[in-house]
């Protein structure tokens, strides 16, 4: 099976690769970042993605809305364990979606599953969607305001997240007056420190 891995992390890349190297006749090609993986899709044209959520520039979010055509069925593969983001990540176009907690064999178990055509959800994940998590407050900003709120909790200015996004600096500024308007805060800092308290950075 032909397989994608996406993170920015050469040991998680290099420990994935193994792995599934280990587990069969797998094809694997590597991905430090969301252009990068863009690019290789087209070419690898992969079954499989295993795609991190936390990329530099172009994050796993938007690259999820971007990547539909080209990258086949897309596992998330993430240190977050909130059902905020796998709910995310899912209606992006996931497939799948997996923490960085999970032992190696449940990653095979969904790499298989959701190249088979399926669908995985690590368990305790899926049982907090089922419950309902909480977060209707973040829940009411879409992917891309997501994607701003994470860039600034990161530490990046309005002109960084622009440049990372392909959009205008004020697209960028207007974007953000909506996220402070619907989580009700005044101001840019405010947002900063939201997106560090709920894990969103």
């Amino acid at each position: 099976m032909k397989i994608l891995i996406v993170d920015d992390h050469a040991i998680v890349r290099d420990g994935l690769s193994r792995l599934l190297t280990a587990d069969g006749e797998h094809e694997v090609r590597l991905a430090a970042s969301g252009r990068e993986a863009l690019a290789l899709a087209r070419t690898f044209r992969p079954a499989v993605v295993i795609l991190d959520l936390n990329l530099p520039g172009l994050g796993g979010l938007e690259l999820l809305r971007l990547a539909q055509a080209d990258a086949g069925r897309i596992l998330v593969l993430s240190m977050h364990a909130e059902p905020l983001y796998a709910r995310r990540s899912l209606e992006a176009g996931a497939h799948g979606y997996v923490s960085k907690n999970v032992a190696p064999d449940e990653l095979l178990t969904a790499v298989r599953r959701v190249g088979a055509g399926g669908r995985y959800v690590e368990a305790e994940i899926a049982q907090a969607l089922a419950l309902g998590d909480g977060a209707e407050t973040l829940d009411a900003l879409s992917a891309r305001e997501l994607e701003i709120m994470r860039l600034l909790g990161a530490g990046a200015s309005l002109a960084e997240i622009a440049e990372a996004l392909g959009a205008s600096y004020k697209t960028v500024a207007n974007t953000c007056t909506q996220i402070k308007s619907k989580l009700g805060v005044a101001r840019t800092a405010d947002l900063v420190r939201l997106a560090i308290e709920t894990g969103v950075s």
